[in-house]
């Protein structure tokens, strides 16, 4: 993948994560912060735990750190894919959301 392609791609899933929060807010009682600074989206929760997506150019990854740890994400040409075989990355961000939060979340577009 060229580095366009790549930004991109990595930017429409970062688009895709702010829109969520703005649907996820809307509908539920979440309350999700969500503040962009460049490649990087923090997620705040009511109990202030977090969830912090960033790019990594250089990688060609996207990166996110929660309660349940560090991930690094591939695109495969068709989704972003944990680079250990841990996933994909709307279904471990609801997971980490869902477990942060205590609520069932869904970031998927």
């Amino acid at each position: 993948m060229t580095d366009t392609e790549y930004q991109d791609r990595a930017e429409a899933l970062l688009r895709a994560i702010e829109l969520a929060c703005d649907r996820i807010n809307d509908q539920t009682d979440a309350d999700i912060d969500n503040q962009r600074v460049g490649g990087m989206i923090t997620l705040t929760f009511p109990n202030r735990s977090q969830i912090v997506i960033n790019l990594q150019k250089p990688l060609q990854e996207v990166w996110m750190a929660a309660r349940a740890g560090g991930f690094h994400y591939r695109f495969d040409g068709a989704t972003w894919l944990d680079t250990k075989g841990q996933g994909e990355f709307f279904e471990n961000l609801n997971r980490y959301a869902g477990e942060q939060s205590g609520l069932v979340l869904d970031f998927s577009s």
